[in-house]
């Protein structure tokens, strides 16, 4: 029971971070109207201070990589533009599918060959996207749907540069501090391009919170929750975030939940879930 709260947790995290950014990033009638480039700039950096907190800050530098930070800044930036034209549930749909399919991409290039399940899974949950992109429905906007796609690429491929061996937390830390010193000096040169007010005390909270619960702590648990999971099951387990991100999109951000998302959301998640069962090995 005690395995199955902590999983739990962990998975409300997940979709925490997608909720807040939406909370943060609204027009301050519904959210903070925070503007996306201050939102990551807040998220990264105190996600850094708290994952510094919990490992030891020499080692912790020494474990990150650079490449795996510019990755995870892609992540980062793009997941907070992606949110001005998405709603909740949907980026964390197009987020999950794009990590998953990156990763198998990367692992069909890398010699793994996908067998009949994978094959079926993968094609199911290409056709979920379609349907949830097709023109007709209830589509979600194109630019925020390749900005969150993009965002998926980045965090797909820093998931794929994260491995390796050592401490997981301290290699997370090590990468969340690089990380937050490259988007620190892109700063003046993105706020020159699109200046953003100064952020309000709540928008500052909400990136705050993202930064060292939903991101920091929830990392951290997770890969303590990890040593106790198979694989599969952990793989599984995260087909249910793009669910919950879209009832706490329902339930803080007002956002209906509409049938083609229903409909999008069943397919690729049973697609994801067929592949990554295939794939994975406990």
């Amino acid at each position: 029971m005690r395995l199955v709260l902590l999983t739990c947790i962990v998975l409300i995290a997940f979709a925490g971070n997608s909720v807040l950014a939406r909370l943060a990033l609204s027009p301050s009638d519904i959210g903070a109207g925070i503007g996306p480039w201050n939102f990551s700039l807040i998220r990264f950096a105190s996600g850094a201070v708290m994952l510094l907190l919990l490992a030891k800050p020499r080692a912790s530098w020494r474990s990150g990589r650079w490449r795996a930070a510019l990755a995870l800044c892609a992540y980062g930036v793009f997941f907070s533009y992606a949110y001005l034209k998405l709603a909740t549930g949907t980026g964390a749909l197009l987020l999950f599918a794009s990590v998953q399919l990156t990763m198998l991409i990367v692992a069909f290039s890398r010699g793994e060959r996908l067998g009949l399940l994978q094959m079926l899974g993968l094609g199911l949950a290409l056709a979920g996207l379609v349907y949830l992109l097709s023109p007709g429905l209830d589509t979600p906007s194109p630019l925020g749907a390749g900005l969150m796609a993009a965002a998926g690429i980045g965090w797909g491929i820093y998931s794929v540069l994260g491995k390796g061996d050592g401490d997981p937390v301290a290699r997370t830390s090590g990468n969340f501090a690089r990380a937050a010193i490259l988007i620190l000096l892109a700063t003046p040169v993105f706020l020159g391009l699109s200046p953003e007010s100064i952020p309000a005390p709540k928008g500052i909270g909400l990136a705050v919170l993202s930064g060292t619960v939903t991101s920091g702590l929830g990392y951290a648990l997770w890969y303590r929750v990890l040593r106790d999971l198979s694989v599969t099951t952990a793989s599984i387990s995260q087909l249910s975030v793009p669910v919950i991100a879209a009832i706490g999109g329902a339930v803080f951000v007002f956002e209906p939940v509409t049938l083609s998302f229903a409909v999008a959301c069943t397919i690729v998640l049973i697609g994801v879930g067929l592949a990554t069962v295939k794939i994975s090995k406990p």
